[in-house]
C-alpha cells in the first residue's frame, strides 16, 4: 500500500492563515464567514479580515466557473511553447484566444504553457496551427488530457440539466464574483433572496457551475507554483489518487503525450516546492519526473458565455 506523508514546516500544521483560507476557498467559493472561522478554528474577525485584504489587493479572485463539458468542450490540452524570440509576444497573443483559459510563462525545458479547451480535435488542430503561425513560436509540445483526477474548476458535470435566462444571468454574475450576495443576486435578476439562493445550488448541485479561488501566482503572487510532468509505471491510480488527495496539489490530470500525467504543486518557497517535488519523485509507480515554475500567469480566466 502506497502512503505519502506531507513534512509541514509553518505555525501549528505548516499553514499559514491566509494560505489555509484560500484553500477553504478553493473547496468552498461561497463559504460564510463563520464557517470559514469553524472550519479554520480561528475568531470570525480574523478570518472576515483576512480575507477583505486578500480579495481588496487582489491577491485572490473567488469567481464560478462553467463546467467543460457543459459547455460542449470535451477536448482540452495542456500546451507548451519553446519560444526563438521573446516569449511575452506569444503569451499576449494567446490570451487573447478564448480557448485559452490559462497562458503562463515558465521556466524549464519549455518557455510558456497554456491550456486550451476546444469542442473537437479538428478544433485543436486549428488552435495549434494558428499558434505555431506565430514567428516567436520555435515548437510545442501538445498533452490531450484524458481525465481530471482533480481541478477547482472542474466540476464533471454529467446531466442533462437545462438552464433559463435567468440561470444564465446568475452564472455571468458570478463568474465575477463568486461570492455576490444573494441579497445583490436577486436585485439583479429581479427575484427573491430565497429563490436565487436555490437557483444557485441547483447549478452547484447539477455541477454545472463550481465556485472556487484563484489566486495571483509567480513574481507577483504571494506563493509559487510549479508544474509537474510525470512518467507512470504500474499502478497508475494508485499514483494518481495520492496526488489528488494532497493539500499541496492543487491540479491532476491524466494526459496522452510525453507523460502519463501532469500536476500542478504551490507552495510559498522554493525550498517547500522542493520538498513536494521530492515527495512526487519517491512514490511508487513515478519513474520520471520534469517540472516547470510559473513565473508570471499572464492569464486565468475561467468566464465563458453561455449562448
Amino acid at each position: 500500500m502506497l502512503t505519502w506523508e506531507v513534512k509541514e514546516t509553518l505555525a501549528d500544521n505548516g499553514e499559514t492563515i491566509d494560505t489555509k483560507l484560500v484553500r477553504a476557498l478553493q473547496q468552498e467559493g461561497r463559504a460564510s464567514y463563520q464557517d470559514l472561522a469553524r472550519d479554520l478554528g480561528l475568531p470570525r474577525a480574523t478570518v472576515s479580515a483576512r480575507l477583505r485584504e486578500l480579495l481588496d489587493t487582489h491577491t485572490v479572485r473567488v469567481v464560478a466557473a462553467v463546467d467543460p463539458a457543459f459547455l460542449g468542450q470535451h477536448v482540452i490540452a495542456h500546451v507548451s511553447v519553446v519560444a526563438s524570440g521573446p516569449v511575452r509576444q506569444i503569451a499576449e497573443r494567446l490570451a487573447e484566444w478564448s480557448e485559452a483559459v490559462l497562458v503562463s510563462a515558465v521556466g524549464g525545458t519549455h518557455d510558456l504553457v497554456a491550456e486550451i479547451r476546444v469542442s473537437t480535435h479538428d478544433e485543436l488542430h486549428g488552435v495549434l496551427t494558428q499558434l505555431r503561425e506565430h514567428p516567436n513560436v520555435a515548437y510545442i509540445d501538445t498533452l490531450v488530457y484524458t481525465r481530471v483526477v482533480k481541478g477547482f474548476f472542474i466540476s464533471q458535470y454529467a446531466g442533462e440539466v437545462t438552464i433559463d435566462h435567468v440561470d444564465t444571468q446568475l452564472i455571468e454574475i458570478l463568474q465575477q464574483d463568486g461570492r455576490t450576495s444573494y441579497r445583490d443576486l436577486a436585485a439583479a435578476v429581479g427575484l427573491t433572496p430565497t429563490a436565487v439562493r436555490s437557483r444557485v445550488q441547483r447549478l452547484l448541485d447539477a455541477r454545472i457551475i463550481r465556485i472556487s479561488a484563484v489566486e495571483s501566482r509567480g513574481a507577483g503572487g504571494r506563493q509559487l507554483s510549479m508544474g509537474v510532468g510525470l512518467n507512470l509505471a504500474g499502478d497508475n491510480d494508485a499514483v494518481l489518487e495520492l496526488l489528488r488527495s494532497s493539500s499541496h496539489v492543487e491540479f491532476v490530470a491524466q494526459t496522452v503525450g510525453r507523460f502519463d500525467a501532469i500536476a500542478t504543486l504551490a507552495a510559498q518557497s522554493p525550498r517547500d516546492l522542493l520538498a513536494q517535488l521530492e515527495e512526487i519523485r519517491s512514490l511508487p509507480g513515478v519513474s520520471r519526473t520534469d517540472s516547470w515554475l510559473h513565473l508570471e500567469v499572464v492569464k486565468e480566466d475561467y468566464a465563458r458565455r453561455i449562448l
